[in-house]
C-alpha cells in the first residue's frame, strides 16, 4: 500500500503570511505550482494559499441588499460575509487571503486516505507534517501519478 512518503513532493515551495500578493503571483508562475503552504519563520504550517485565493481578489464585489427603516440599516444578507469579502479583495499579504484551517497528513498516511481527504475537504494540496514541520506536500497530480505505479 502506497503512503504519503512514497508519492509526496519533497521540494516544497512555500511563502510566509507577510509575502506580498504580487510576489505570490510571480511565484505561482515561476515555480509552476497552484498552491503553497504558508509557513512561519520556524517552518511550522500556518495555512495554505492557492491560485483560487489569488483569483478571488479580482472578482466583483457583491453589495448586500439592505433596508433602511428610520435611522436603522438592516442587512438582508450577512454583514460578516460582506466584510470578509471586502477584506479578501483588498488584501495585500498572503496572510489575508490564505486558508488557515488546513487538512494535513503524516508521511505514513495511506494514499487512499489522502485522496478521500482531498475530495471531502475540496483540497488541492495536502501538506505532509512530521513533528510540526512540513516535510513534503501531496498534490492531486501526485496521486494521479501514483495510479500508474
Amino acid at each position: 500500500m502506497l503512503r504519503a512518503k512514497d508519492i509526496m513532493t519533497r521540494t516544497v515551495h512555500s511563502v510566509t503570511a507577510d509575502t506580498d500578493v504580487e510576489e505570490l503571483a510571480r511565484l505561482f508562475v515561476t515555480k509552476g505550482v497552484s498552491a503553497m503552504p504558508v509557513l512561519d519563520e520556524a517552518g511550522r504550517l500556518e495555512g495554505v494559499v492557492t491560485e483560487t485565493d489569488l483569483v478571488e481578489q479580482d472578482k466583483p464585489l457583491h453589495i448586500p441588499t439592505v433596508i433602511s427603516i428610520f435611522d436603522w440599516v438592516l442587512y438582508l444578507e450577512s454583514e460578516k460575509n460582506f466584510r470578509e469579502e471586502v477584506e479578501k479583495i483588498t488584501a495585500r499579504k498572503v496572510g489575508d487571503i490564505c486558508t488557515r484551517e488546513v487538512v494535513t497528513c503524516t508521511p505514513d498516511t495511506p494514499v487512499s486516505e489522502i485522496a478521500s481527504l482531498m475530495i471531502e475537504k475540496k483540497a488541492h494540496l495536502i501538506p505532509v507534517v512530521e513533528e510540526k514541520k512540513v516535510v513534503g506536500v501531496v498534490a492531486r497530480l501526485d496521486i494521479i501519478r501514483s495510479m500508474g505505479q
